[in-house]
């Protein structure tokens, strides 16, 4: 469940976000929800961008994890081929 937070924002920097919330036709408090739900899903997408880059730099030079990708790199592109033909 959401809870509520309270923010201190200087008077000018309340006032343009106001105006650019109003300008979307949403009150501050939605606004400032979309930026900060925004900005949440871009931090775990870099999480797991960083997890999958140290995953792919672990397995590099581990023959039974090239093999395991092989494998399935295999079977995708036979998948891939396979509805292509259709």
């Amino acid at each position: 469940m959401a809870a509520p937070i309270s923010v201190r924002l200087d008077d000018d920097v309340r006032a343009t976000l106001e105006a650019d919330a109003r300008d979307h036709g949403i009150g501050l408090a939605t606004y400032l929800r979309n930026i900060a739900t925004d900005r949440a899903k871009l931090v775990r997408k870099a999480k797991i961008r960083e997890e999958s880059r140290r995953v792919a730099e672990r397995n590099r030079n581990d023959p039974e994890a090239r093999e395991f990708y092989d494998f399935w790199d295999r079977i995708a592109r036979d998948a891939h081929a396979t509805n292509r033909s259709r």
